[in-house]
């Protein structure tokens, strides 16, 4: 929606069954979900976007880095 250039929707963290090593284990998701405005940045950017966004959550202390 004009002026944005982008909308990112985070969900909440929900429990659900995640294959672990071959075991199923409980672990926590999130579902994050990003719109973008194509004349801004194309899908690759958007998809480098929650790449390193998803490595940030998962691994928070990178951040520190």
């Amino acid at each position: 929606t004009p002026p944005e250039s982008g909308v990112l929707a985070v969900g909440s963290v929900l429990q659900k069954p995640i294959a672990n090593d071959g075991k199923i284990e409980i672990g926590r998701t999130v579902k994050v979900t990003l719109s973008t405005d194509h004349r801004v940045a194309d899908g690759v950017q958007a998809a480098e976007f929650l790449k390193e966004l998803k490595r940030i959550i998962q691994n928070p202390l990178y951040l520190a880095l």
